[in-house]
């Protein structure tokens, strides 16, 4: 794993597995409307289709993580993908709304396990800014996702109608299957693994909650990750609905905001190698908070055109591209030895912490840019005020001691 080739190769293995959960997202943001009209469903309830995939998406990484310190990395995947595949076969045959939020439910469930593994993997392997590399490698294969996803979405709802999508998600997820049987190497050997019993993990899950530097940068990443969630269940309605746009236009200008995101994550090692984690993550998180408020500002000001949005979306994210890797790997550096129980947990907290936030904002949400970006700037400006705290109180030369400040 020392070798550049080896580690772009494993990148390339995880990318393809961690790309099951977004594209079971992305694949169907062009479908949202489409799916409404279908099943007959208002507007915010098939919003619910898109929220209750996050709510299970996140949740169920607390079971993965330790199941897979307890049994290898290996078996966790097999029972993650088996739930997904049954789900996404359960979700093309949905005859309502109702049916299809809860199939979404367990295909949430099945997809975290592609969260929380390939994150217990890197870091199985690597720490400090090799690791950041790795991930930002990983995120960079994931990218093809959010770039390619709505589009290949957009063309099979034109072909076939809302429900190929998830024939074709169940392909996918048997493809990952074979991926990680025949492909994978187990990166957690016999003698390093953590025996299970509820005693220990919650004495784990209690040691974590209460680690100051691990919570924090969970959050910091958490409600960063946030605006991606409000995004995700608020942008198909504004650009088709405000902007006009068809699918494959909303598509197009969905992979355009993902772009600046993957683009800067690739980045990430390099600027941590030659400045330092903590002052990379402190720079990109005054930007991106910055961003997301000028746009907030531009748009309230009636500077609302579908240019200027995607515009100030696209310089945001590329600030956020360079954090959610770099807290990722910054929170799990110490816990080498819990690997599978940290990244678990903190995927958990993250996407909860994306769920609640977006169900609050789709409180407000009413089809136009205003609410959406409102709600995007506040939890970017959370991300600023957590961001300042990380760090502080702790010895200068200790691990981890230098504020984001």
């Amino acid at each position: 794993m020392n070798t550049s080739s080896g580690q772009m190769r494993l990148a390339l293995i995880l990318g393809l597995l961690g790309a099951v959960g977004p594209f079971a997202i992305d694949m169907y943001l062009p479908a949202l409307p489409g799916v409404a009209a279908d099943l007959g469903a208002q507007v915010t309830t098939a919003q619910y289709s898109v929220i209750a995939f996050f709510l299970t998406f996140g949740a169920g990484q607390i079971v993965y993580g330790p199941l897979s310190d307890h049994a290898g990395r290996k078996l966790a995947l097999y029972c993650g993908l088996a739930v997904f595949i049954a789900a996404s076969a359960g979700c093309a045959l949905s005859s309502s709304i109702e049916m299809l939020i809860g199939l979404r439910m367990l295909q949430g469930f099945g997809a975290a396990v592609a969260m929380v593994i390939p994150r217990a993997i890197i870091r199985d392997l690597l720490t400090g800014t090799a690791a950041t590399r790795l991930m930002a490698r990983l995120m960079l294969v994931i990218s093809v996702s959010p770039m390619l996803a709505p589009l290949a979405g957009s063309f099979l709802i034109g072909y076939g109608g809302w429900r190929i999508i998830f024939l074709f998600l169940t392909l996918a997820g048997a493809a990952s299957f074979l991926v990680t049987i025949f492909v994978l190497p187990e990166t957690l050997p016999s003698e390093k693994r953590v025996a299970f019993n509820a005693a220990s993990f919650v004495r784990g899950s209690a040691g974590l909650l209460a680690d100051r530097q691990f919570m924090l940068l969970t959050l910091v990443n958490g409600f960063g990750f946030a605006t991606f969630f409000i995004f995700l269940a608020n942008a198909s309605f504004v650009y088709t609905e405000q902007y006009g746009l068809t699918p494959t236009g909303f598509s197009l200008a969905f992979a355009a905001n993902a772009a600046g995101f993957f683009a800067a994550s690739q980045f990430a090692g390099m600027l941590g190698d030659r400045y330092g984690m903590y002052p990379m993550v402190a720079f990109s998180v005054l930007g991106f908070a910055t961003a997301t408020v000028v746009l907030a500002i531009l748009v309230f000001s009636g500077f609302d055109s579908l240019f200027v949005l995607i515009a100030g979306l696209v310089v945001a994210n590329g600030f956020l591209g360079l954090v959610i890797p770099s807290t990722m790997v910054m929170a799990l550096d110490r816990l080498g030895h819990i690997a599978g129980l940290a990244s678990s947990l903190g995927g958990t907290l993250q996407m909860l912490t994306g769920v609640l936030v977006s169900a609050i904002a789709g409180l407000f949400f009413d089809a136009t840019a205003g609410p959406m970006v409102a709600a995007i700037a506040a939890s970017a400006l959370i991300t600023l005020v957590l961001s300042r705290f990380v760090g502080a109180g702790t010895e200068p030369d200790a691990p981890g001691a230098v504020g984001l400040g």
